[in-house]
């Protein structure tokens, strides 16, 4: 694809040997290096699984990515997330002071090193696809180690497909030598969309037909490797992303029907393999078993997951790989690093306990029905949906974990680890800074300025919920790096998505009693029970832009905060609904879905919205207190005034979190007498999403190094002096 003075071989990173051995110091440990291997590697099962283990060594997502060229979002506040309700701060896509063209908007197809580059990785697919299949090993060797690779490549290609549309498809190791074609050999200009997807579907079928549907009948070396419901798992997105509105602009039902079969035999494949709903017919109290699948090797909702160790770096270990989502959610005060701010929108969107939306929340759809309970915003923990509770945390709440940090000294560690509860209210020394939404003020328990108030508890690897942990807790590691060593595994993607994804594509192809169907799975999964139709309306499965709008809604609560949220709002083009396109290119405007999606759904366009913050200070009738530069204990009004706290709300044992237990009365109680819910501003103006960033265009750079590549409608093309760009992403 690209010029000669750019190519080069491609370095082969250290390979794994025991890359999937769960739990185990083995996990990374065996390795060796290939960077001067011949095509005889290719003649040996061992090496030739050494060049696939590279692939996932490489191309395996983060649990704790941001959105980048190689990583999808993993949930954290990057500038994806920070596009939607789950993260306030404006990322530069919805900051209206910027103005992304094609010199400053983000590279995510091209880098300077070619190894470590979107085409890079294409790259090291190609030549492992090759070697192996022009190497001497049996077609069943080969069949199994193909398979893995195809499922790499297609990764990569959608991770490219759906922020760009159409790309150059490279399905063959270039040589680089520039030859007498004069190097034009070399560059491929962008396909089609539709050329792309069903490239990515065409290598997902093949994986499909080549890997097995677990691997439980082999080493333990093999566990996280890729399966056949994997790939077909990952097709079903695929395809109903082709489906969606930013694709489907006249909801084309030929397109919904191909992403339903897509889905549907992703869901066969998936149940053939053993996977599926982790503890379905056991959903725990208050959710703990889906709380519970996120720590879990052996749940059976890992369709495609990411492995961790729990090795520390030390001279003369490299083979470490933590997970760092434990420690980053973790307060200060229990040893983490601070943990993530969850914004008002998001408090208020998550249902109440009869499953219905708050009837307070604009942000949801008005084609569903509001909840027979009152929401109380105030006392927003009462009566809500069990995940709610698995999702945040807050003042007053038990968050145990494995560990004693109180020997490190009883101010900065107030609680043994089993016994912690999360105190993370705040009082002021200044009346107008507490009455004011530019200002927050100073946290209990000796969180001090680390004063979140609502944190975000999803994935969390809960002591109560699992009394085996799979971090091994050091508080000697340093501040705010006690959580650091973690093995839990993360998923790309799990049943649950699968399941959602089935349901979409199902509604938009309208076999909605199925879609019906799947999300009663999921609500029962939660803790919902058939007595009132899994908390969802009666009349879903006669109503198709209603059971669309309540699938949105459900992937927003089941899928909270794993970097799914912006995919969606892309797809649905949920900032203004699709009202900008027709502008953009005539042949853009929305044809179907009532001509914007948003009046489809029955949501406001989230252009215009501004996200806050949610804090929980003291009620103004405890006065005033002195803020230190420490702990101030001492200095906390409700200490202060001999205030004694309520017993902690402990979901495991509480088994309800209605307002009818005696422990959730005595917090409902405190929180009226003592406590305030207020909002301060996290985004200095309101959201505006261009209509034009639906599609990234091209960098400068790109072009550059690919003069046959077209720039993207609205975007300038630097091949055509600045000239609006030519490449239509929705032209088949």
């Amino acid at each position: 694809m690209n010029k000669l003075n750019k190519l080069g071989a491609v370095v082969i990173l250290l390979t794994i040997t025991a890359l999937f051995a769960a739990c185990s110091d083995q996990f990374l440990k065996d390795k060796e290096n290939y960077d001067a291997y011949g095509s005889e590697i290719y003649n040996d099962y061992t090496g030739a699984t050494e060049r696939v283990n590279d692939l996932y060594y490489l191309m395996l997502p983060s649990s704790t990515a941001s959105i980048s060229w190689n990583m999808p979002s993993a949930g954290v506040a990057d500038d994806y997330s920070k596009c939607t309700e789950e993260y306030g701060g404006l990322s530069q896509y919805v900051d209206p002071s910027i103005i992304l063209d094609n010199t400053n908007v983000p590279d995510y197809f091209y880098y300077q090193n070619k190894s470590v580059s979107p085409y890079g990785y294409v790259r090291e697919c190609n030549m492992v696809i090759e070697g192996i299949k022009g190497g001497t090993l049996p077609d069943d060797e080969k069949k199994i180690l193909l398979g893995q690779a195809y499922f790499f490549r297609a990764w990569q290609y959608y991770m490219l497909v759906k922020m760009y549309g159409g790309v150059p498809i490279v399905d063959h190791v270039q040589n680089p030598i520039i030859g007498s074609s004069g190097g034009l050999s070399l560059v491929i200009p962008r396909a089609t969309s539709k050329a792309c997807i069903d490239f990515i579907c065409s290598n997902l079928d093949k994986a499909a037909t080549y890997l097995p549907a677990n691997w439980s009948s082999t080493a333990a070396t093999n566990n996280g490797r890729v399966t056949a419901g994997a790939a077909l798992a990952l097709q079903g997105r695929a395809r109903l992303l082709y489906a969606s509105p930013l694709f489907n602009r006249a909801d084309d039902q030929t397109r919904w029907e191909t992403a339903y079969q897509s889905n549907k035999a992703a869901i066969a494949e998936l149940t053939t393999g053993g996977f599926g709903l982790a503890n379905l017919s056991n959903p725990g109290k208050n959710a703990s078993g889906w709380a519970k699948l996120f720590s879990d090797y052996t749940s059976s909702e890992a369709v495609f997951v990411t492995l961790y160790n729990t090795v520390e770096t030390s001279p003369g270990t490299n083979y470490d790989k933590n997970n760092g989502w434990e420690n980053s959610i973790r307060p200060y005060n229990a040893g983490g690093s601070g943990g993530k701010k969850a914004t008002s929108q998001m408090i208020d969107l998550f249902p109440m306990a009869d499953g219905k939306k708050p009837s307070t929340t604009s942000s949801v759809s008005s084609l569903l029905s509001s909840s027979s309970y009152a929401y109380d915003n105030q006392r927003f923990f009462v009566n809500r949906d069990p995940r709610f509770y698995r999702t945040f945390a807050f003042p007053g709440e038990r968050w145990a974990f494995s560990g004693d940090p109180t020997s490190l000294g009883a101010s900065s560690y107030p609680y043994i680890g089993s016994n912690y509860v999360l105190w993370s209210y705040t009082w002021y020394d200044d009346a107008t800074k507490r009455s004011s939404s530019a200002y927050t003020g100073f946290a209990a328990d000796g969180l001090g300025a680390n004063n979140t108030s609502v944190f975000v508890r999803k994935r969390t690897d809960d002591y109560d919920v699992n009394s085996s942990p799979l971090y091994s807790y050091n508080i000697t590691l340093g501040t705010g790096k006690a959580f650091t060593l973690s093995a839990a595994p993360y998923m790309e993607i799990r049943y649950a998505e699968v399941l959602l994804n089935f349901a979409e594509a199902a509604c938009g192809a309208n076999h909605l009693d199925e879609a019906v169907t799947a999300l009663q799975q999921i609500r029962q999964r939660a803790g919902y029970t058939s007595a009132n139709n899994y908390g969802l309306d009666v009349d879903l499965g006669t109503n198709r832009a209603k059971l669309f709008a309540a699938i949105l809604y459900e992937r927003q609560i089941e899928l909270a905060y794993e970097g799914k949220r912006f995919d969606d709002m892309r797809r649905w083009m949920l900032w203004d609904g699709g009202a900008g396109q027709a502008a953009l290119n005539s042949s853009w405007a929305l044809t179907g879905f009532s001509g914007n999606t948003c009046t489809y759904l029955g949501v406001p366009a989230f252009n215009g919205t501004y996200r806050n913050g949610i804090e929980i200070r003291v009620a103004d009738g405890l006065g005033l207190s002195t803020i230190t530069t420490v702990t101030g204990f001492t200095n906390d009004p409700i200490i202060k005034n001999s205030i004694t706290r309520p017993t902690a709300l402990n979901l495991m044992s509480d088994s309800t979190v209605q307002i009818t237990g005696n422990t959730i009365d005595k917090l409902y109680t405190f929180y009226a007498n003592y406590l305030y819910r207020k909002s301060y501003t996290v985004d200095a103006s309101t959201v505006t999403f261009q209509p034009k960033y639906y599609f990234i265009g091209l960098k400068n750079s790109a072009q550059q190094m690919n003069v046959t590549l077209k720039q993207t409608i609205g975007w300038a093309d630097l091949e055509n002096g600045g000239a609006n760009g030519t490449y239509d992403p929705l032209a088949e």
